[in-house]
């Protein structure tokens, strides 16, 4: 059992895939980008910031779990693109990616509290191309109401995925918590997610 800083459902259900047991305890900070922050760094300091604040929200929590913490961007052409505030902005972001590659970067940060007080993140670097999206497929999907509070208007694991033509790197990571570095992670911390399966 561990603290999952994070309101997403799909990150909940992705540790449930890998049989670890989480409580939600949602992080409250402010996400803004720093200026000329680059997106590796930001979403880096993001999971961390993450974690750090629900390590505090949590103190008195008892027992006193680890905290797993993740942020997500999806970037082009060196700008970070987050969740649109409207329809135009998501169509815009979908015009954005249509028929070429992007990147999309979610960073994973664990921390313990106590004396082994301990924090660690990991970086999950993934490519996606989309084909071209014509502007009534952009619309049609903006109508599922999918796109409207997804990093880049689009989740990779529901509709959106007719429009990926290829995906270098991890879909886990491009859902929002890669999770071959975040088993690795909880091996650092002394939890085997393995040890779990055959309960």
């Amino acid at each position: 059992m561990i603290f999952l800083g994070s309101a997403s459902p799909r990150r909940a259900e992705l540790l449930a895939q890998i049989g670890v047991r989480c409580k939600v305890v949602v992080a409250d900070i402010d996400e803004s980008p720093l200026s000329d922050e680059a997106a590796e760094i930001y979403v880096l300091r993001m999971a961390l910031e993450k974690a750090e604040a629900v390590l505090v929200q949590a103190r008195y929590e008892t027992p006193a779990l680890p905290v797993l913490a993740a942020d997500t961007s999806v970037v082009v052409d060196g700008e970070i693109l987050g969740k649109p505030r409207d329809q135009a902005e998501a169509m815009a972001m979908l015009a954005r990616l249509s028929g070429r590659t992007h990147q999309v970067l979610t960073a994973v940060a664990l921390a313990r509290s106590g004396a082994e007080r301990a924090i660690a993140s990991r970086l999950s670097v993934n490519k996606v191309r989309f084909r071209v999206i014509s502007e009534a497929e952009r619309l049609a999907y903006w109508q599922t109401t999918e796109p409207q509070d997804k990093a880049g208007a689009y989740a990779i694991q529901g509709r959106a995925a007719v429009f990926i033509e290829h995906l270098e790197g991890s879909f886990s990571g491009v859902m929002g918590l890669p999770l071959f570095e975040t088993a690795n992670l909880l091996a650092e911390f002394g939890i085997n997610v393995c040890d779990s399966w055959g309960e």
